[in-house]
């Protein structure tokens, strides 16, 4: 492999691995919000049915618990995610450095 192809093969890494990053940046972002709104939407899907009569929402009833139940697990899912979120990022971090050395001792 010669010194510009190795060049390249390492910048386009370092693109790779910064692009991976932003992406994970992102994602973090995204269960950060999406978290929280799951939270929101089962406290005010419970406080909104209970301004009803119980004689009355009896359909609706049918459909609380399945409801709750399965927003709760994909808050769940996030919150798990948002937890090994610092380990992947950290990760992530070290290998852009690493990869932006390389590039840096390739160039000079």
């Amino acid at each position: 492999m010669t010194a510009k192809s190795e060049y390249e093969a390492a910048y386009f890494t370092l693109l790779r691995a910064r692009e991976e990053f932003d992406n994970l940046q992102r994602y973090r972002e995204y269960l950060d919000r999406e978290a929280l709104r799951l939270e929101r939407f089962i406290q005010e899907t419970r406080a909104l049915v209970e301004a009803v009569s119980p004689r009355v929402r009896r359909t609706i009833d049918q459909t609380q618990k399945p409801l709750i139940e399965a927003a709760g697990r994909r808050r769940s899912v996030a919150l798990d995610e948002l937890g090994r979120m610092d380990d992947r990022m950290a990760a992530a971090a070290a290998f852009v450095e690493e990869c932006e050395l390389e590039v840096t001792a390739l160039r000079a």
